[in-house]
């Protein structure tokens, strides 16, 4: 993640949100002394980074880096210990707390965001009285153990299952061996069925206390969203102030959601559509409403007969998700447009290139996204889907999102990615109930956001009874994303003082 927008565009749109229920238990459980106890030991990051990319990063100065103790499994506290990666960019003044930070996905690194947005930080109000605190939630980053299903070079070639409109599994096989590979390379089953949002939100929790925070300040972008409205549900009286980003609908089902996510991308890729309709060598064409079957045309050849670049294979799945993460910012049209012009022409590499912005993939071949991670919290929190209901799934994003052409899939089963999994999804379906007696938190939601759409940001301020900050654009996310100076000024001061939005607050970008 180079930006916060790069972050963000990397870690949702098939993704996935995961909705899941909030933990039932507290930090104050019999057990956690030990881990409430802890002290940090605050080193500089350097040993800390995972790939060259984030060493080139976490190699600032103005940076610290620790890990927090916490249970691998929370049912047995005295067991096995997982390591909770941070990395904090300490207060200029006086630190009133810390802000703890999570930009979604889930795959998402906290320690990266916080380190590539440095400059934004160090600019704004909120690091002059607050410690900014980015984490990788377990399994993810340099938070041990790792969640691991395939290499680095094994995705470059397409061999893990692709991410997509749904996991590229067509059989139990498939299936099993997807569950096998990832309890080999997690180091067994136990971190595998522990990666769910619930033990995530105990582990913020956890995590609160040993920074010295009586109260949590969040901000979480994404499915990052969800893990604040979950923490809130979970430890209403430990809330001092959270901010939900580019939220999640509450009150959909998995399934719904990962719909609306598509016609979210729809309704972009249509105005992308007339964006390039303007000029008249448009490669979609001069006619919006003929531009799926214009995109069809370019992207249907490499069924069959995928493209190369940079040494590797480009397929059609590669294509949808660069489209798709470009999709994320207006900004980015021309740059879909050009690569698609290149594509049609022969040449595959602009879009690679989109597709490895997507996946956060860096200059030695890591990827800052974690798809494993992904794959395990999507099978803890999700209701498992049968055969025939991953095959109907396929079918409806089709007719959603006509875009991803439907024929891609015809005469194809599929199964989920989490048939084999070696212990049941523990989420609840819709995933958040109403929040009472919450102290007063802030949803920001951008009107035209492709992968969390606008009416479920209004479902969860109504669901945590938020202040809503609505913001004219279309983009995904907007806090320090879009250089919108109102909506920085509304978060600052709500982060700051608690100084809450008007009802109707409404910035744009």
């Amino acid at each position: 993640m180079k930006t916060p927008l790069a972050a963000t565009s990397a870690l949702l749109v098939l993704a996935g949100c995961t909705p899941a229920s909030p933990p039932p238990a507290s930090s104050s459980d019999a057990g956690l002394g030990s881990y409430l106890g802890q002290e940090l030991d605050w080193r500089a990051c350097k040993d800390t980074a995972t790939n060259t990319a984030d060493a080139k990063l976490f190699a600032n100065p103005a940076l610290q880096c620790a890990s927090v103790e916490v249970p691998l499994d929370y049912a047995k506290p005295e067991g096995e210990r997982a390591h909770i990666a941070l990395l904090r960019l300490p207060a200029t003044g006086q630190a009133e707390g810390s802000l703890l930070v999570d930009p979604g996905g889930p795959g998402g690194s906290g320690t990266n965001l916080v380190a590539s947005t440095l400059s934004l930080w160090q600019a704004g109000p909120i690091s002059k009285r607050f410690d900014i605190v980015g984490f990788d939630p377990r399994g993810i980053g340099s938070s041990t153990p790792a969640l691991d299903c395939y290499t680095d070079k094994e995705y470059d070639a397409g061999a893990a299952p692709r991410f997509g409109v749904v996991y590229d599994v067509t059989s139990a096989g498939q299936a099993a061996e997807l569950a096998e590979r990832c309890a080999e390379g997690s180091g067994g089953v136990t971190n595998l069925v522990n990666a769910g949002s619930e033990n995530v939100v105990r582990d913020m929790d956890i995590t609160r206390e040993v920074l010295g925070d009586k109260k949590l300040t969040y901000l979480g972008y994404s499915y990052g969203s969800q893990l604040g409205a979950m923490y809130a549900a979970t430890y209403p009286d430990k809330v001092r102030a959270i901010v939900l980003d580019g939220a999640i609908a509450p009150d959909l089902t998995a399934q719904e959601f990962r719909l609306s996510q598509f016609a979210g991308l729809q309704a972009r890729f249509d105005d992308l559509a007339a964006f390039c309709a303007k000029s008249p060598d448009c490669v979609l064409g001069t006619d919006p409403a003929a531009a799926n079957d214009r995109l069809h045309e370019i992207v249907r050849p490499l069924i069959e007969r995928p493209s190369a670049a940079d040494g590797r294979k480009v397929s059609i799945w590669d294509i949808y998700l660069g489209i798709s993460g470009g999709l994320y910012s207006q900004a980015r049209w021309p740059v879909i447009v050009s690569a698609l012009k290149a594509l049609e022409a022969g040449r595959a590499g602009e879009m690679l290139a989109l597709r490895d912005a997507f996946y956060g993939r860096t200059a030695d071949g890591a990827y800052a996204l974690d798809p494993d991670t992904n794959i395990a919290v999507r099978c803890m929190d999700w209701p498992r889907l049968t055969p025939e209901e991953a095959t109907a799934l396929a079918r409806k994003v089709g007719e959603v999102a006509p875009m991803f052409d439907l024929d891609v899939f015809t005469g194809r089963d599929f199964h989920s990615e989490c048939e084999a999994w070696p212990a049941p999804a523990t989420g609840d379906d819709p995933w958040l109930a109403e929040v009472e007696d919450l102290p007063e938190t802030l949803v920001v939601s951008v009107t035209g956001d492709p992968a969390t759409p606008h009416e479920g940001g209004i479902a969860m301020a109504d669901a945590l009874g938020a202040k809503l900050l609505t913001v004219d654009g279309k983009q995904h996310g907007a806090y320090l994303l879009g250089g919108s100076k109102c909506v920085d000024r509304v978060v600052d001061a709500y982060l700051l003082d608690l100084k809450s939005p008007p009802a109707d607050a409404r910035c744009s970008l």
